[in-house]
C-alpha cells in the first residue's frame, strides 16, 4: 500500500471520502453511494464542514482529488432534510443514501425524530451534527446543554438511542476507522439504519496527514445471507404439511429485490399473499393471489384467510401489531418467518429462517414443495378478485350532497392519469390516510407505495415526497396528507420549489386530528381536544386555515377544489405543471371504509366515569382472549 499522504482537515477528509465511496450492484455496475448532502449551516458546522463542502464544489483540476459531482442541498428544517434523505434511501431500496449535517444544539436535536423514523424502519441515513468544542477552552458555548454529572456529554448523545452506530470524532485520525464502520452498518441488511457521527467544531478544523489510499476505498456491496440448509429443509416440510397457508409480504421483500420471485412462488403453488404497509407494491394489485392489506387496516379477503390459516409464511416482516391484529388475528396458526433478523424471525413463536428473502425464495422454488390445496387456492383467488372489484366500487362511487371521505379522494387521485398509473408513487405517513391507502391504493410497481407506518411520523410526508422525486425523477411523486400533518411540517414546499423538484400534494382537510378523534370516541371517551372546533377555549377564536393560499405564499401553485370532480380535473393539470402543486379538498372525519379491519389493542382505562369507556374496556378483554400470549 502506498504511504503517500495528503494534509487535510478532518471535515475536508470526510467530504472527500463521502464523494469517493461507490457501491457495486450484482451485475458489477458502480454507482456513487452517497448521492449528496443536505445542509443547514450554523456555528458548529459552517466553518469546518461548510468550508470542506465548498472546497469540493470548487476543486481545482490540478489537485489530487476532483469529485465528479457531490451536490449539497439547503433545506428549511433539519428534520425535513433528514426525512427527505430517508425517503430517498427508501425509494432507492437502500442502495443509495444521503448525508445530513446540522449545527450544534437545536439544529442537531431537530433531527432526532427523523433518526427514530429511520431506526424503526431500518432505513439508512448518515447524520453529521456539529458538536461542542472538544478542547473545551470556551465553556459553556452557545446552545450547549450542560450535564452536571458527565463532562463529555452533549445533546448529540440523544442520538445514541436512535442510531444503529454512533461515534464522536475527537481527533481527525479517527475517521480512518469511523467511516468504514459507518459504511458497513449502512449497507448491512440486518443492522441497517441511521448512523450518527458527532463532529466537534474544533476537530472539524484540525488537520492530519491522511493516506491517499483512504480516498480510494473498495466498492461497497449489499451482501446476501444464505439460510442454514437445515432451516430451509424444515421450511419445505412445513409448507408441504400445511392445508391453508398464507404469505405475508413485508418490506424485506422489496429491500432484497425479490418481488418477482415472490410473484413466481405465489403463482406456482397458488398460495395467497397479503401485504403489510412496508411490503405493499411488492406484488401488483392485479396479481391473482394478491388478497390485499392485512391486519388492523386489512382487507376482508386477507383477514378472512388469515383467521383460518394454519401456516403464516412471513417474508421480510417483523409482524408489527397492525399486521398481526395485536397478535390476535392469526394466533392459532403456525408462523414460518423468513428474515435476516433473529429478533424479527422469532416473534410470536415463529420458526425463524435466517436468510435473505431472495435466496430463500430461490431455494423454495427449486426444492420439492408438493403442497396443493385447490379448494383453498380457488377461494383465495375469488376473494382477491372480489376485493379488487369492491375497491373500484368504493373509490369511484359518486358523492352526493355530502363531504367526500378519503376513499373517493383516493379514487380521484389514482385515476387522474392519462397513461399508466405505474408512473405514480404515493407518499403518506400518518392519520386516516395510511389506513385507506393500504386498503384502496392500487400499486403497480415495486416502491410505488411509499408510506411510513413503522413510525407513522406526522410531518414526514412533504419532505419525503421531495426525497422520492429526487430518487425517482422519472415518476410522479404524489403526497397525500391530512391537514394535521400538513401543519406539522410544510416548509419543504419552499425547499422543493427552490430545488426545482416537482410534487403534487393533495391536502385532505377534515379540520383537525380526525383519525385520533375517531379512536377517542370508539374507545368510549367524548370528543376532546382533537378537532379544531373542540379546542377553542373561552376567549379563543375558531381557526379556519386557507391551505391553498399558504402554499402560494411559498411559491407553489395552490388551489382549493370544491368537490371530487374538480379534483380530478386539477390533478390532470397538475401532472402537466412544473414545480409544486398543492390541491386542497374538504373531507369528512366521520366516515371511513368499513370493509375489513381487525382489533387493535390500545390502553382503555379499567375504570371510568364514562359508561361507554367501561363498555369498551369489557370488549377489549374479550379480544385479548384471542391473543397468542
Amino acid at each position: 500500500m502506498s504511504k503517500e499522504t495528503i494534509r487535510l482537515t478532518m471535515a475536508q477528509a470526510l467530504a472527500r471520502y463521502l464523494a469517493s465511496i461507490q457501491i457495486e450492484d450484482e451485475e458489477g455496475n458502480l454507482t456513487s453511494y452517497v448521492a449528496g448532502m443536505w445542509a443547514i449551516y450554523g456555528h458548529g458546522n459552517v466553518c469546518g464542514l461548510g468550508e470542506a463542502m465548498a472546497s469540493l464544489k470548487d476543486a481545482d483540476a490540478n489537485r489530487t482529488f476532483r469529485p465528479k459531482g457531490f451536490p449539497v442541498y439547503r433545506g428549511h428544517n433539519e428534520q425535513g432534510m433528514a426525512h427527505a434523505a430517508i425517503a430517498y434511501a427508501k425509494a432507492k431500496m437502500r442502495r443509495q443514501i444521503m448525508a445530513v449535517t446540522s449545527s450544534i444544539g437545536p439544529g442537531a436535536t431537530n433531527m432526532i425524530t427523523a433518526a427514530a423514523l429511520a431506526y424503526v424502519n431500518r432505513l439508512p441515513v448518515l447524520l453529521l451534527p456539529g458538536d461542542i468544542f472538544n478542547h473545551r477552552a470556551p465553556d459553556p458555548v452557545l446552545q450547549q446543554s450542560e450535564n452536571f454529572t458527565a463532562g463529555d456529554l452533549s445533546v448529540n448523545d440523544c442520538f445514541r438511542n436512535v442510531s444503529r452506530y454512533f461515534d464522536r470524532i475527537t481527533t481527525p485520525s479517527q475517521l480512518l476507522t469511523a467511516l468504514p464502520r459507518a459504511m458497513a452498518i449502512l449497507t448491512d441488511p440486518l443492522n441497517c439504519g441511521p448512523v450518527t457521527l458527532s463532529l466537534p467544531q474544533d476537530v472539524q478544523a484540525q488537520s492530519y496527514d491522511y493516506p491517499l489510499e483512504f480516498f480510494k476505498p473498495y466498492p461497497l456491496k449489499i451482501r446476501r445471507q444464505l439460510a442454514d440448509p437445515r432451516d430451509l429443509s424444515l421450511t419445505v416440510d412445513l409448507i408441504n404439511q400445511a392445508q391453508k397457508p398464507l404469505i405475508i409480504s413485508g418490506g424485506g421483500v422489496l429491500y432484497s429485490q425479490s418481488e418477482k420471485l415472490l410473484s413466481e412462488f405465489s403463482n406456482k403453488y397458488r398460495i395467497p399473499v397479503a401485504e403489510t404497509q412496508a411490503g405493499k407494491s411488492a406484488l401488483s394489485w392485479q396479481h391473482p393471489f394478491n388478497v390485499g392489506s392485512i391486519g388492523v387496516l386489512g382487507s376482508p379477503a386477507s383477514n378472512e384467510l388469515a383467521r383460518e390459516a394454519d401456516l403464516i409464511i412471513a417474508v421480510g416482516t417483523r409482524l408489527q401489531d397492525f399486521t398481526s391484529g395485536s397478535n390476535a388475528l392469526f394466533s392459532r396458526a403456525k408462523i414460518l418467518a423468513l428474515n435476516v433478523s433473529p429478533l424479527d424471525a422469532t416473534r410470536s413463536d415463529a420458526y425463524g429462517v435466517l436468510g435473505d428473502a431472495k435466496l430463500s425464495l430461490e431455494y423454495l422454488l427449486k426444492n420439492h414443495i408438493t403442497y396443493r390445496n385447490v379448494k383453498w387456492s380457488n377461494r383465495a383467488e375469488r376473494l382477491a378478485k372480489g376485493w379488487s372489484n369492491r375497491v373500484y366500487e368504493l373509490t369511484t362511487q359518486p358523492v352526493i350532497d355530502t363531504l367526500p371521505y378519503d376513499a373517493e379522494v383516493i379514487g380521484a387521485v389514482r385515476d387522474s392519469h392519462e397513461n399508466s398509473p405505474q408512473n405514480d408513487v404515493v407518499v403518506c405517513a400518518a392519520g386516516t390516510l395510511p389506513a385507506e391507502l393500504h386498503k384502496l391504493w392500487r400499486a403497480d410497481g415495486a416502491g410505488n407505495y411509499h408510506v411510513d407506518y413503522g413510525y407513522s411520523c406526522m410531518g414526514y410526508e412533504i419532505a419525503a415526497g421531495m426525497g422520492v422525486k429526487m430518487a425517482r425523477p422519472y415518476q410522479e411523486s404524489i403526497v397525500m396528507i391530512g391537514d394535521g400533518s400538513y401543519m406539522m411540517m410544510n416548509s419543504d414546499i419552499a425547499t422543493a420549489q427552490m430545488l426545482g423538484q416537482k410534487m403534487i400534494i393533495v391536502v385532505l382537510d377534515n379540520h383537525g386530528f380526525g383519525c385520533i378523534n375517531r379512536l377517542q370516541t370508539a374507545s368510549g371517551s367524548p370528543n376532546y381536544n382533537n378537532l379544531l372546533e373542540h379546542c377553542v377555549p373561552e376567549g379563543g377564536k375558531d381557526v379556519h386555515i386557507d391551505f391553498a393560499k399558504h402554499a402560494q405564499s411559498m411559491g407553489a401553485y395552490g388551489k382549493k377544489v370544491a368537490n371530487v370532480k374538480e379534483l380530478r380535473v386539477e390533478m390532470q393539470l397538475a401532472r402537466k405543471r412544473k414545480g409544486v402543486s398543492v390541491l386542497v379538498i374538504e373531507t369528512t372525519h366521520n366516515r371511513t371504509t368499513e370493509d375489513g379491519g381487525a382489533w387493535w389493542e390500545v390502553g382503555i382505562p379499567e375504570v371510568s366515569i364514562f359508561p361507554a369507556v367501561n363498555t369498551a374496556y369489557e370488549r377489549s378483554l374479550q379480544q385479548k382472549e384471542l391473543q397468542r400470549h
